[in-house]
């Protein structure tokens, strides 16, 4: 089988770290289903892609249990199969306990935290029939912990989600890569800056992990700035 017959689901694929892996993806040959809640943005990105034959955008939240169902279904009559699962949803808040409102709060832990387990669920029984990969991004964040930061907090989740998968998956095939990156330039963070990774430079180290054959299991990427202090 080649990577033209295989299926890589992303979420939060509109933009930064999801987009860019869809094109790195698409490159590479396999079919996109593009997933996230701004609907515009994936089907420009699935018509640059191929369009229908080869990207399919799905709007989906991914706090919500019956459109990331849904999003599998709908993977699966149009594609037939899924192999690689990318649970890349998420966005921050500020730093302080006392910043941004409790709504934030609630909405960022739901989407960073119960929407990746979601997306685990979702597609684990596709990829246990391909022997497939799920990614889910990490943080440095997630390795250390930040003075004020429930955004920390939410990604140390992430990191003791990613071994408790493996952990779970362990004798089926699939394999479990925890992302993990340091500062990046995407819509994270309100203005660019020199001496960040941009969102190619994880998206490379995605389609690495990828890449590797069926016995070798990436199982963490840590990828800082060469200049990241932290």
């Amino acid at each position: 089988m080649t990577d033209g017959d295989k299926v890589f689901l992303i979420t939060g694929a509109s933009t930064g770290i999801g987009a860019a892996t869809a094109r790195h993806a698409a490159q590479a040959g396999y079919r996109l289903v593009l997933a996230a809640r701004s609907l515009d943005k994936l089907e420009a990105l699935a018509d640059e892609l191929g369009g229908e034959e080869r990207a399919l955008a799905v709007r989906c939240d991914v706090t919500e249990w019956d459109d990331q169902e849904a999003l599998v279904a709908t993977t699966l009559e149009r594609f037939g199969r899924l192999d690689v699962a990318f649970a890349n949803a998420g966005f921050g808040a500020s730093r302080g306990f006392l910043e941004d409102a409790p709504e934030h709060w609630r909405a960022m832990v739901l989407t960073n935290v119960l929407g990746a387990a979601y997306t685990v669920r979702a597609t684990l029984p596709a990829l246990k029939e391909t022997k497939g990969h799920i990614l889910l991004t990490g943080s440095v964040a997630g390795r250390r912990a930040i003075s004020g930061s429930l955004y920390s907090s939410t990604k140390w989740a992430i990191s003791g989600m990613g071994e408790s998968l493996r952990q779970d998956v362990n004798g089926t095939g699939i394999r479990v890569t925890l992302v993990e990156p340091g500062q990046v330039n995407t819509p994270f963070f309100d203005n660019p800056s020199e001496g960040r990774l941009e969102p190619d430079d994880i998206a490379r180290a995605v389609m690495f992990a990828v890449a590797q054959p069926p016995h070798v299991d990436v199982n963490e990427i840590l990828i800082r700035p060469t200049a990241q202090e932290g």
